[in-house]
């Protein structure tokens, strides 16, 4: 499986895990098999959560905004994460 196009700003999906079918935002990469994601809700901004990218479903959407404002070291709020997911239409469902 090639997970060398997940970048910041990507919209996931868990497939494994106590956070099943819950949708994410990639925040960080930690190297080539995890990355760093929140929802702004169950996971936040503050205390990311580290997932293998092989128990993630990879979504073709993707948050520019969200990339810019990591790679730019701006603030950004669990709000704006909520907001951003919702703009995209892939809220999770609980």
């Amino acid at each position: 499986m090639e997970y060398d196009d997940i970048k910041i700003g990507q919209v996931v999906r868990s497939v494994k895990g106590r956070d099943k079918d819950r949708v994410f935002i990639v925040v960080g990469i930690v190297d080539d098999q995890h990355v760093l994601i929140s929802d702004g809700e169950l996971r936040r901004i503050d205390k990311p959560k580290k997932k293998k990218l092989k128990h993630l479903a990879i979504f073709n959407a993707a948050s520019d905004e969200i990339k810019e404002r990591i790679i730019n070291q701006k603030k950004i709020n669990n709000a704006f994460i909520r907001r951003e997911l919702e703009r995209l239409g892939v809220r999770s469902r609980d």
